[in-house]
């Protein structure tokens, strides 16, 4: 179960460039008992930070839908099933079920996984695509199961959606609200940024180009919360329905740089 992981040099050489990554992504504020995670998911399951396997959110390791699709292409995973468990469904209030399962051999009799989305339980940035987020969430813990996976995938995260419980943030202080940061316990914008460029897998230095852009100013840092939740609905919106059209003008900014260095 260990991608590109066949020797201890590789296994050094991975864990070196993973916690290299972490670190830069939190800013240097990260626990040792969160590298020493890392380093075991390194080790049992190759997972590659570089290549978006792993999210660091909150303080703790998420695993991601890609991550796990490479896992099962590298063990050769058998076959996935996946069907919409229709009684449970309701197209009507956007509420859906899926059943995934998972075949890691010929003759395995299979891991089987429940996925479930309606707009109460989904971000606001995938609102209107409950059905595909509950089929992916079924895959995802199919695919947990199969390899024995305890980390919770970031497609399946609960806190992406609508206001906290107060009983749960009850005695909590308030964070300080930093320009692009949040005061109301929902994910800062970077955090959601950074989930949406690994989940569509997209050139970060782009998106920054075109959000600056998008928001009429030299940087990123210099646009004001609103402008950059604007962007990052936008982004969103576009990824979802059409995900090429959105390459396309990320990549005119690449082309931009090259005219105008």
């Amino acid at each position: 179960m260990r991608p590109k992981v066949t020797s201890r040099h590789d296994f050094d050489a991975l864990l070196r460039q993973n916690i290299r990554l972490a670190r830069r992504s939190a800013a240097g504020q990260m626990a040792a008992t969160a590298l020493f995670g890392l380093r075991n998911l390194t080790a049992n399951f190759g997972f590659s930070i570089a290549l978006g396997d792993l999210l660091y959110l909150d303080g703790r390791w998420y695993v991601t839908h890609a991550g796990l699709l490479r896992l099962a292409c590298f063990n050769r995973c058998s076959a996935i099933q996946v069907r919409a468990v229709r009684e449970l469904c309701d197209p009507i209030t956007g509420r859906w079920v899926f059943k995934a399962t998972v075949y890691k051999s010929p003759r395995s009799r299979g891991f089987v996984g429940y996925g479930d989305a309606d707009p109460s339980n989904v971000s606001a940035l995938v609102r209107g695509a409950e059905m595909r987020v509950a089929e992916t969430r079924a895959v995802n813990r199919a695919l947990r199961k199969a390899y024995g996976i305890g980390l919770c995938s970031v497609e399946e995260l609960g806190w992406l959606s609508g206001p906290p419980d107060p009983a749960r943030e009850a005695g909590k202080q308030p964070a300080p609200a930093g320009k692009n940061g949040s005061s109301n316990g929902q994910p800062r914008l970077r955090d959601r940024l950074c989930l949406l460029i690994r989940q569509h897998q997209l050139d970060p230095v782009l998106v920054k180009r075109y959000a600056a852009d998008f928001c009429g100013t030299e940087t990123l840092r210099e646009a004001s919360r609103d402008l950059v939740e604007s962007f990052i609905n936008n982004l969103a919106d576009w990824a979802a329905k059409d995900r090429e059209g959105l390459l396309c003008k990320l990549n005119s900014y690449a082309q931009s740089e090259e005219v105008h260095p």
